[in-house]
């Protein structure tokens, strides 16, 4: 029987990655981030354009994304490699920027770095260790973000250069990579957040979650992230051609086994009601995941108001699952997914 046709979204997807938490067992973390790496390669091999690690402090996931990057730009070729974000409330942003420029070189260019802004989680039990003399001066706003953003793209940060003995000092960041100014990422819930990414020249990245600003209802999770897509192409200066990332929680089925496709019905339901209405102060309003069939989810994203405005995704890989579960989905999102998509895997 043949498969129904899909309608066509007004913007062909020309992008399709991946996003993984990369965790890891306390006893054995070499081997969580040797599945991580394993999956990167996964990937390439697969035609996906993109890889993105996602970025946990304190916890059983991936604490140093660029240290892992690094790595995975030596066993890759092809594959952009990106951060689904750094929190810049635990980074100096002109270290940072020196480690991010020297993976997008050893990379070959291949490096997107997404980042955030806000005071660390649990900032009250941490500040102690991590900004023991300067916790109450720091700044957690956007200014940090737009002392990386200079950094990296090469605007000065001393007023000294020159030799000095036997020594040469340059009044900017080295080394410096010229095309990583334009590959730099916010990931973005709000519509502030996504004007301010827009006016500052930078890429914006959608996830699962957004804020529901609006007091009273209905909140439509869709409507909303669309409102800030086209918020962030209006304040750009790339206007309608500005990129975005969209990544929602995709997980098709076509390969699975059926104790494999149970546990994703249930992992999806345990965490369906956090998606019918704005949960706690902030107002976070959570997307459904997309269990199903390849031509199922192709359908449900073809509606999606948000998912027709853009032409790249990063898919998100649930939090709790194993190294062979991802190896399924990852296969079935790139040869059957991608394809329902009209996408066509990189050589």
């Amino acid at each position: 029987m043949m498969e129904a046709p899909v309608p066509p979204t007004s913007r062909p997807l020309r992008k399709l990655g991946f996003l993984t938490i990369g965790l890891f067992d306390e006893e054995d973390p070499r081997r969580g981030h040797e599945s991580t790496l394993e999956i990167i390669e996964l990937g390439e091999r697969l035609g996906f354009d993109s890889a993105w690690v996602r970025h946990r402090h304190l916890q059983y996931g991936i604490s140093s994304p660029v240290a892992v990057l690094s790595a995975a730009s030596q066993r890759t070729r092809r594959i952009e490699l990106g951060t689904a974000v750094i929190p810049l409330g635990w980074e100096n942003p002109l270290r940072l920027a020196e480690d991010l420029a020297t993976v997008d070189l050893l990379s070959g260019g291949r490096l997107n770095p997404g980042v955030s802004v806000g005071p660390p989680m649990h900032f009250d039990q941490v500040k102690g260790a991590l900004y023991p003399n300067t916790a109450d001066a720091e700044d957690f706003g956007y200014g940090r973000v737009e002392r990386l953003l200079d950094a990296v793209r090469g605007v000065p940060v001393t007023d000294f250069s020159g030799t000095e003995g036997f020594e040469t000092f340059s009044d900017r960041v080295q080394p410096h990579s010229p095309g990583l100014g334009r590959r730099l990422w916010y990931g973005g819930g709000s519509l502030r957040s996504a004007r301010w990414a827009g006016e500052h020249g930078m890429n914006l990245l959608t996830s699962s979650v957004v804020k529901a600003e609006a007091p009273h209802g209905p909140h439509d999770f869709a409507e909303i992230q669309l409102s800030h897509i086209r918020a962030f192409r209006a304040a750009h200066p790339d206007g309608e051609a500005a990129r975005v990332s969209q990544g929602l929680v995709v997980i098709p089925t076509d390969s699975a086994s059926p104790g494999q496709r149970a546990r994703y019905e249930k992992y999806a339901a345990e965490r369906t009601p956090r998606t019918a209405a704005p949960q706690g102060p902030a107002r976070l309003l959570f997307a459904p995941d997309l269990v199903g069939t390849s031509q199922e989810i192709a359908e449900r994203l073809h509606a999606h108001a948000a998912f027709r405005e853009v032409d790249e995704v990063a898919f998100a890989l649930p939090f709790t699952f194993e190294h062979e579960d991802y190896v399924q989905i990852l296969t079935d999102t790139a040869t059957k997914l991608g394809p329902a998509l009209g996408w066509r895997p990189g050589d």
